[in-house]
């Protein structure tokens, strides 16, 4: 068995990627009010605050703060996924099994990231707010509706013109 060494910062702040196992599916974004009742529900009974997110269609990314004293986030993580597949099951969406009848929706791992200083929480909020244009899902930044790129402009903290697609620019030097 692999065993998985994340890094654990009392009060820390993380940037994560998780990932549905069938990377052709938009059930994220076809079922986006489910996956914020989740949200709402585990941050409620594990608070964390969410810094910033981008739900894209198969996938999303996050920076997360933890409580003072708290490194738990792998159950927070274990709990949404789990939240989101059974409201998904209780609406009737058809979700295969495996063998040992686990429902197969997310990859079982994610991506983790301790954010280290500003700068690099800087470089993490930029990659996850440039995202959707990044995978070519709009042109703007402004224009993919599940990000909290729309709080940043409301808060005066982005410019509502951010970002826009770059011509032959895979590489922008933020984020992973």
């Amino acid at each position: 068995m692999v065993y998985y060494r994340r890094n654990r910062v009392p009060g820390g702040t993380y940037f994560f990627t998780v990932t549905l196992a069938n990377r052709r599916s938009r059930i994220l974004v076809e079922h986006i009010d489910e996956l914020r009742a989740s949200f709402r529900e585990i941050r409620r009974e594990r608070p964390f605050q969410i810094e910033a997110i981008v739900v894209l269609p198969d996938h999303l990314h996050t920076v997360w703060t933890l409580p003072e004293n708290d490194t738990d986030y792998s159950s927070r993580w274990r709990a949404l996924k789990s939240r989101f597949t059974r409201r998904l099951r209780a609406q009737g969406a058809p979700l295969l099994a495996n063998s040992k009848g686990e429902y197969t929706l997310w990859q079982r791992r994610y991506w983790e990231h301790t954010i280290r200083d500003d700068e690099d929480l800087e470089k993490h909020l930029d990659y996850i707010h440039y995202n959707p244009v990044k995978h070519s899902l709009v042109s703007r930044t402004a224009d993919w509706p599940y990000s909290s790129f729309h709080r940043y402009v409301r808060r005066g903290w982005l410019p509502r013109d951010w970002a826009t697609a770059v011509p032959d620019s895979d590489d922008l030097g933020f984020g992973e």
